[in-house]
C-alpha cells in the first residue's frame, strides 16, 4: 500500500524541480522519515498532552494511535461481553493515464488516542515490502472557502518501479495535466498529495459487478466506429454518493460518450475493475520534515 514517505517523496520531488536544486532518492527520504520519527518521539512527552500534539502533527503516529485505540476498544468490549476531463483515445500512456482523478472533497483521516496505547518507542509493525505498482498521483489544493479541489492527477496502469513512478508522475500530474495550468512553486504550501497504489486488477461481468468504495473502474467501449476510455479511482463514488448505474454513465460522459442517458446499458461496455490503497499527505507535515532535513544537514 501507499506510505507517508511515498507522499513525501512526491512533495520533495515536487519541491526540489521548483525549487531548482536536487532531489532526495526514495531511499534517503524513507531513511530520513524513520530518523525523524524518533527524533520527534524521543523530544516529545510520551503521554498526556504532548503525545496528543504528537499524534495529530505525525500521520504515522496518528494511524498508530488510532489503530490502538480501536484494538483497546475491541479488548474492552470482549471482556464485559465474554469496523475530470476524459481521453477518448488510449494510444498513449499519459492520455490514458488522464482518465483519473475527482476534483472532490475527501474524508479527513481521524484519530483518537488512549491510555492503553503502546509507548511510542515500540517496534514497529514491519511494512509489506512493494518495488513496483500501477499507480496514480493526485494533487489537491486545500482552502479554508472553497475545500479541497482537484490541481492533477495522471498515472499509469502498467507496473512502475516505486522510485522513477512516483517522480515522473509526480510531476506529470503537477505540471502536465491538461485540465489544469502546471502547478507554480507559490502554490505549494497549500496543496495535499494523494498516492494510490493499484492491485488486484479483475475484468468484470458487467457494468455492476463491482462495489462502491472498495472498487475503482476502468471503462472501455467503442460507439459509432470510435473508441472510447476513462477511469475513476476507487474513493470517486463513494465521495459523490452516486450509485453504480450513476458511476458507469458518469464514466461514459467522461470518456466523451453523447448518447442519451437512459440507453446507456445498450452500449457493449468493457469494465476493469481494480482496488487502490492510497495515502495523502498535506504540505505542511512535508514542510516540517523538509525543514528537520536541512536543519540536519547544516549542523
Amino acid at each position: 500500500m501507499a506510505t507517508v514517505e511515498h507522499c513525501l517523496y512526491c512533495f520533495e520531488t515536487l519541491a526540489a524541480h521548483l525549487e531548482n536544486r536536487e532531489a532526495m532518492s526514495l531511499s534517503e527520504v524513507e531513511d530520513s522519515w524513520a530518523a525523524y520519527i524518533t527524533s520527534e518521539t524521543s523530544s516529545q512527552e510520551p503521554t498526556g498532552v504532548g503525545r496528543n500534539k504528537l499524534t495529530k502533527r505525525i500521520p504515522a503516529l496518528r494511524r498508530l494511535a488510532n489503530a490502538s485505540s480501536s484494538s483497546s476498544s475491541s479488548s474492552s468490549s470482549s471482556s464485559t461481553s465474554s469496523d475530470s476531463s476524459a481521453t477518448s483515445s488510449t494510444t498513449s500512456l499519459q492520455q490514458q493515464s488522464q482518465d483519473s482523478g475527482s476534483g472532490v472533497s475527501t474524508p479527513a483521516t481521524s484519530a483518537s488516542s488512549s491510555s492503553s496505547s503502546p509507548p511510542l518507542d515500540a517496534a514497529p509493525v514491519p511494512k509489506e515490502t512493494i518495488t513496483e505498482s500501477p499507480m496514480f498521483i493526485t494533487w489537491n489544493t486545500l482552502s479554508n472557502r472553497h475545500g479541497r479541489s482537484l490541481r492533477g492527477c495522471i498515472g499509469s496502469f502498467e507496473p512502475l518501479e516505486l522510485d522513477e513512478g512516483l517522480a515522473s508522475y509526480a510531476l506529470t500530474s503537477a505540471l502536465q495535466d491538461v485540465r489544469f495550468h502546471p502547478i507554480p512553486e507559490r502554490e505549494l504550501p497549500s496543496l495535499e498529495v494523494v498516492v494510490t497504489l493499484l492491485t488486484n486488477f479483475e475484468d468484470a461481468r458487467d457494468a455492476v459487478d463491482w462495489e462502491i468504495g472498495t472498487h475503482g473502474l476502468r471503462l472501455s467501449f467503442h460507439y459509432h466506429g470510435r473508441r472510447y476510455g476513462s477511469t475513476y479511482l476507487p474513493d470517486v463514488a463513494p465521495e459523490q454518493g452516486w450509485t453504480k448505474e450513476e458511476t458507469v454513465v458518469s464514466l461514459m460522459r467522461k470518456a466523451g460518450w453523447m448518447g442519451r442517458k437512459d440507453k446507456w446499458h445498450e452500449v457493449d461496455l468493457k469494465v476493469v475493475r481494480y482496488q487502490g490503497k492510497a495515502e495523502s499527505l498535506e504540505y505542511s507535515e512535508f514542510k516540517r520534515w523538509r525543514s528537520w532535513v536541512d536543519k540536519q544537514e547544516s549542523s
